[in-house]
């Protein structure tokens, strides 16, 4: 039996990946893909913009108590990021000199139902380790 926990937690996640959505569209940005699966993790978000792949880790939390969502990108976390990325490259059979990065973006929920939140974007956050 799942617990209520882990079920609150995989709604606020989905709730702070569309927030990210719309945010990242509101700037210019377009998304590829979501939730995208590899052997080493998901890419929350797949983007671009102008001619940037852009890779979001998407960190949602409902209150300070635990910390700020970001912190929860540890080392190993950034090295999976990274190893899904490539993986994501290529799959895609992309071009050496693509221009890609990973960004995060730390979400805090203020009130869900009418969708009030703080929102901080780190962008080019994770680089090669």
């Amino acid at each position: 039996m799942k617990s209520t926990g882990n079920t609150h937690n995989r709604r606020l996640g989905k709730w702070g990946e569309q927030m990210a959505a719309d945010y990242l569209l509101a700037n210019g940005y377009t998304i590829l893909a979501r939730n995208w699966k590899s052997p080493y993790g998901e890419i929350d978000l797949i983007s671009s913009r102008m001619d940037t792949l852009v890779f979001v880790e998407v960190k949602t939390r409902s209150g300070r108590d635990y910390g700020f969502p970001e912190e929860a990108v540890t080392t190993l976390k950034q090295e999976h990021l990274i190893n899904c990325a490539q993986a994501y490259l290529d799959e895609i059979k992309a071009n050496a000199a693509l221009d890609w990065q990973i960004d995060i973006i730390a979400i805090i929920a203020l009130d869900r139902e009418a969708n009030r939140f703080e929102l901080k974007h780190y962008e080019n956050a994770v680089n090669g380790l």
